[in-house]
């Protein structure tokens, strides 16, 4: 199959438009007295997008339809499985929920029509405002057979962050789902070694998600610590 097949052309139908997930206002997320950047009034929506309709567009509905014709067959239905599809700037974005994760992933790896083998990674996202869908996994994958990619997303509740580890399917993808947990705190059930690899092992919280305080944190070091910035000086 020639590259020019296989680019994906934009689908004249938007679908089903953005999905607000939160709504800004000022800058910097500062609030009353203590903005001070003139942009006290400014309000902000934040929209992700939203379901697409068909036609997808290019290759897209060939692989949905492959995928949903392998799960049908299986013993997860296609609509048990997907959430929804997404296409968004050329790119194609295929939402799982997470119980059925390595299902899918099998399918889109070892249907010969589909033969999407290489894990580019996970890697985690933060939606606070996203009530019962804060923490998002996020998977690139590769088909070198037919030069094709698209993305796997998998979006569970901060109170139940557990998502089932892709490591039996993709095993590239072991640091990438340590990193996750360690920067995010996503749990993946099943990894054969989940532990933090940037941080150290005793550290207190996940840094990369949005609540995560930013400043008045210690730095420690072999010997001596470092208080953090509010607590250096007095400004009495």
């Amino acid at each position: 199959m020639s590259e020019e097949q296989n680019l994906p052309v934009p689908s004249a139908d938007p679908g089903t438009g953005p999905e607000v997930v939160d709504v800004r206002t000022g800058l910097f997320g500062v609030s009353g007295t203590g903005d001070t950047s003139g942009f006290g009034g400014l309000v902000r929506t934040v929209a992700m997008p939203g379901a697409a309709e068909r036609p997808y567009g290019g290759w897209f509905d060939e692989v949905v339809d492959l995928l949903a014709e392998v799960l049908d067959e299986g013993e997860t239905p296609y609509a048990e499985a997907v959430e929804k599809i997404v296409v968004d700037r050329g790119e194609l974005t295929i939402f799982v929920r997470a119980a059925h994760l390595l299902t899918v992933c099998r399918a889109l790896r070892d249907e010969q029509d589909l033969r999407f083998e290489l894990g580019l990674g996970v890697s985690g996202v933060h939606f606070p405002h996203e009530t019962g869908r804060e923490l998002h996994a996020v998977y690139h994958l590769t088909s070198v057979t037919h030069g094709r990619r698209l993305r796997l997303e998998v979006a569970v509740p901060d109170a139940d962050p557990h998502i089932p580890s892709s490591v039996p399917v993709y095993p590239g993808h072991d640091w990438h789902e340590r990193e996750t947990w360690d920067f995010f705190g996503i749990v993946f059930d099943g990894h054969p070694g989940l532990a933090r690899i940037e941080m150290p092992d005793d550290w207190v919280g996940h840094p990369q998600r949005k609540d995560y305080p930013l400043g008045g944190v210690p730095v420690e070091y072999k010997g001596a610590s470092v208080p953090p910035p509010s607590e250096r000086r007095s400004y009495n």
